[in-house]
Formats: C-alpha cells, sequence, structure tokens
C-alpha cells in the first residue's frame, strides 16, 4: 500500500491519494473507531466496570494488570481471556489475575447492543483506563480498533512477561522488546499505586535484604523491615497470603507508591529498583517533586503506548462471540 501511495503521489492525484490515506487509517486504531458502528461501545464498559467495582474495588487493579499481560505476550489481542490448558491463564505468572467476570459482562453487553463489533481486546484497554478513573487517577484517550487474537500460549506468557523477581537491567530489556523505553517501564509500574502481590512474589527480598544501602536494588528500609515481615513471614507458609503494593492507600491510584520505592518501602524487587539506577531514580524524584497530574499524564501516554504492541488491526484476527474462546 505504501508503494501504491507513492506512485499516486508522484502523478499528482490528490483524489485517490486521499483515498489511500482513508484506507491505511482503516487499518490502525484510532479514537472514536466504534462512533458509528457502536457509539455507545465505551460507555457499556464503563458501566459494567463501574457496577463491579463498586461491590469490588479491588477489580480495578486487576483488570489494569490484565491489560499489561496481554499486551506483553502477543500484544494487545486478548490472548490472556482465552482460557484452558496450555494458555497464558494457565501459566504461574497469571495465576492471580482477577476481573474476567467483568469483560465477560461487558461483551455480553455489547453483543447484545452491537453483535460481532466490539473486540475483547478494545473492552480489555478500555476497562483499564476505566480503572484508573474509577481508582483516583485520570482519563485518557484510548485509541480502538483492535482485533482478537486466536492464539494463547503459557510458555510465552512464562518467558515474555517481566518478573518481579527479574533486576533492573532485565526489566530494561523486557520493555524494549516491546518498542517501550526507560520512562515507560517507571510509569507504568506506577500502576503498583493499586492493587496487591502474593507474599510468594516478594521472592528472597526478605531473607536478601539490604538494610544499609539505600541503593542496592534489595534495600529495605530498616524500619519498614520488621513490618514487612510480619505481613509476610519469612518462615511461615505464605500459601496465598497478600500484600497491598502500596501499603499506604492501596485502592488509591496516587504518587504514595513512588514516596515508598524513595524511602524503601517497595514491596517487590522489581519496585525497590527502580530506585537503585540513576536513569530510573531520576524519573521517580521527577513524578515526587511535581504534582501528580504530571504522573497522570505521563501514565495515560504510556498507556495509549503499551495499548498499541502488536495490534492486530484490519483483516487480521478475529471479533470473538465471546472472550474466553476462539470462534
Amino acid at each position: 500500500m505504501v508503494m501504491v501511495f507513492l506512485l499516486l503521489v508522484a502523478a499528482g492525484n490528490t483524489s485517490n491519494r486521499s483515498l489511500v490515506v482513508e484506507a491505511e487509517e482503516e487499518e490502525g486504531t484510532r479514537v472514536g473507531f466504534y462512533s458509528k458502528t457502536c457509539p455507545h461501545a465505551e460507555s457499556i464498559v464503563r458501566s459494567s466496570v463501574q457496577h463491579h467495582y463498586s461491590s469490588n474495588p479491588s477489580v480495578a487493579a486487576g483488570l489494569l494488570r490484565m491489560h499489561f499481560h496481554d499486551c506483553f505476550v502477543r500484544g494487545c489481542d486478548a490472548s490472556i481471556l482465552i482460557s484452558g490448558p496450555n494458555t497464558e491463564q494457565a501459566s504461574p505468572a497469571n495465576a492471580a489475575l482477577n476481573g474476567f467476570h467483568v469483560i465477560h459482562d461487558a461483551k455480553k453487553h455489547l453483543e447484545d447492543a452491537c453483535p460481532g463489533i466490539v473486540s475483547c481486546a478494545d473492552i480489555l484497554a478500555l476497562a483499564a483506563r476505566d480503572s484508573v478513573v474509577l481508582s483516583g487517577g485520570e482519563s485518557w484517550k484510548v485509541r480502538t480498533g483492535r482485533r482478537d487474537g486466536r492464539v494463547s500460549n503459557e510458555w510465552e506468557a512464562a518467558h515474555h512477561l517481566p518478573s518481579p523477581m527479574d533486576p533492573l537491567h532485565v526489566l530494561k530489556h523486557k520493555f524494549e522488546l516491546k518498542g517501550l523505553n526507560v520512562k515507560h517501564l517507571v510509569t507504568l509500574t506506577g500502576a503498583h499505586s493499586i492493587g496487591s502481590a502474593a507474599c510468594k512474589s516478594l521472592g528472597k527480598r526478605l531473607v536478601e535484604a539490604n538494610v544499609s544501602d539505600s541503593e542496592s536494588e534489595n534495600f529495605i528500609n530498616p524500619r519498614f523491615l520488621p513490618k514487612l515481615e510480619k505481613l509476610c513471614p519469612r518462615n511461615d507458609d505464605v500459601g496465598e497470603r497478600r500484600i497491598a503494593l502500596d501499603t499506604c492507600s492501596q485502592l488509591e491510584f496516587d504518587t504514595s507508591y513512588f514516596f515508598n520505592i524513595k524511602n524503601g518501602g517497595g514491596i517487590l524487587p522489581s519496585d525497590q529498583a527502580l530506585w537503585s539506577h540513576g536513569s530510573t531514580r531520576k524519573l521517580v524524584r521527577r513524578y515526587l517533586s511535581s504534582s501528580d497530574k504530571v504522573f497522570y499524564v505521563q501514565f495515560g501516554k504510556s498507556m495509549v503506548k503499551m495499548s498499541n504492541i502488536g495490534v492486530k488491526t484490519g483483516s487480521h484476527g478475529e471479533i470473538r462471540t465471546k472472550c474466553h474462546a476462539v470462534n
């Protein structure tokens, strides 16, 4: 199509050139993709998220995390929603994901209103945005027009997703592979302002705690260590015990998460690692020295970037009738 476009430019055919540009835009994501085919799509998704959030605010963090995990494996194509053996859902990395019922509920209402029009991948992107807003963050314009993938692979989820035990250089590499830079890494990790993690996700953080070097990836403030040990006992069978990722305001989307990191109170090894190196510490300090709005705006921009990783559009993929299974 690019070659056709260049030929038309050379010929000076502005009318045909316009048609080609319009065709190219139709194949990508854009704001308002469903304005004609399903004008109430975004409000339907928002209504479903609000309904479930009102009875269980923890679904906000679950939906936000689910969108992130989806995009890092095969792109943002709702492959995380496909259930069954050997799928992404079967990976231990996704064992604690919650909020699937919210997506399925929104899909049911959308199929009633506009059958076969709105993709599950777009529902997930919209639900992630709405979750942030309900938790106190600011909104952003979501580009829609994604189509759903047909493949979901457990092995890919295990190897492509960033791990809370990954050192910073590994995290940077995994983000770079997706076209995301250090700013995106720090900003998107700020999603840990809401939600919780399994105590087992701390790995050896307590055993190998460093209480003297504030620039160590495993630094823990000696005054915070007893609290962390109480919440996640070292020698206890933690089982499904969970801990808030932001012990100050678990349900509020704000910048207190970054204050925790500065003060040696990061929960996961990957959290505290953001303070251990100059390139990431600089960004954390920026969010601490400015108003919350600076973080909110950059978070929206980073989400737009992440939400367009490897998207399927045009004739690629499909529009699933049910999000948990391919057509």
